[in-house]
């Protein structure tokens, strides 16, 4: 089931609950976000008509006692509302490890945004005449707060809109302008990520809610792409757990200097020149970013490519500290392998 269509779902559960009335169609449609349309227009009314007998039979699937009726003799209209009676659950004793899983997960989705579209219906209803039971839906309020960047992130996967934010690393002294198409926002140990196709590396990534600073800005049209079929919260878990190290990387290093990077060395080289320290690594800007930490230290002879990322970051480095431009020329030079570069 679509993310739009279980909230649809749900704020029609609480607009039924909310009144002891029956709702026709007529004024579920002006209540209950989703179901937007033009009455006038017979095509567009027709969507509605399909999308309300879907949902209805949906609601029955799961069990919900929908009942169908008129508020008077006079209606011509038949209307629907929930039989609280038989909606309610009985007793349940929950061991105490149960109960706290239960409790985790109720705090997991009830967000802010399906808050606001709730009330949003049910501001409607009032507006209408039509009593609502303020008591009615006390167990689907907002229990928890959510980063800043969650709605505007979970409102761009709902229209499969890609985004540009800017994001801070714990390894970055300035937050980078991201382009992200958005598959999806989960929760994983207590922290919100987005996971997407990183447009301005062409690859997946996975991105913290934290660490997102100011805005989330749309780019693009909505529906320019579909997401794939992925495990989001698996592959949260391998981003921010403890990465798989199996590639290798080769560090010239001064001698006894460096030595946190001779802490992690898979082996060290005695030379001449210096020692070769042989580390492993699974994500090569991760690494690169750390060894710029050393300054002139150490010399990368590989691989390529981490040896291209330590000269990206020195040069960030030297850009954005312009009265250091000598010593972090000297820098480059040594991680380049003694060549000055200036491109």
């Amino acid at each position: 089931m679509s993310r739009s269509r279980t909230e649809r779902l749900v704020n029609l559960v609480i607009c039924l609950l909310s009144t002891r009335r029956f709702l026709t169609a007529a004024q579920i449609a002006a209540t209950v976000p989703g179901y937007e349309h033009d009455p006038r227009d017979p095509r567009d009314h027709e969507a509605f008509q399909r999308k309300f007998e879907r949902d209805k039979a949906e609601l029955r699937d799961l069990g919900v006692p929908l009942e169908i009726g008129t508020a008077s003799i006079f209606d011509s209209e038949p209307g629907y509302r929930i039989a609280r009676g038989e909606y309610a659950l009985p007793d349940i004793h929950l061991e105490p490890d149960e109960a706290a899983a239960v409790g985790i997960a109720a705090r997991t989705w009830q967000h802010a945004g399906l808050a606001a579209a709730a009330s949003s219906a049910l501001t409607k209803l009032r507006a209408a005449g039509i009593d609502v039971d303020p008591h009615a839906t006390l167990g689907v309020e907002p229990v928890v707060r959510v980063d800043p960047a969650f709605e505007p992130l979970t409102g761009a996967v709902r229209d499969r809109q890609a985004v540009t934010f800017d994001y801070r690393t714990p390894e970055d002294d300035q937050p980078k302008t991201r382009k992200l198409q958005p598959w999806g926002v989960v929760c994983w140990r207590g922290r919100w990520y987005v996971v997407g196709h990183d447009l301005g590396r062409d690859a997946p990534r996975c991105f913290r809610l934290s660490r997102v600073v100011g805005a989330v800005r749309r780019a693009g049209s909505p529906g320019a792409y579909e997401p794939p079929e992925v495990d989001l919260i698996s592959y949260v878990a391998r981003w921010s757990g403890p990465p798989e190290r199996t590639r290798e990387a080769t560090v010239l290093v001064r001698k006894g200097r460096a030595t946190g990077i001779r802490r992690y060395a898979d082996r060290v080289v005695a030379g001449e020149d210096g020692d070769r320290v042989v580390l492993k690594y699974a994500d090569a800007e991760r690494l690169a970013g750390w060894l710029v930490g050393y300054g002139a230290d150490l010399v990368v002879e590989d691989p390529p490519e981490v040896r291209d990322f330590v000269v990206k970051r020195l040069h960030e480095i030297a850009a954005a500290h312009p009265g250091a431009a000598a010593p972090g020329d000297r820098v480059i030079a040594a991680a380049h392998g003694g060549r000055s570069d200036r491109s």
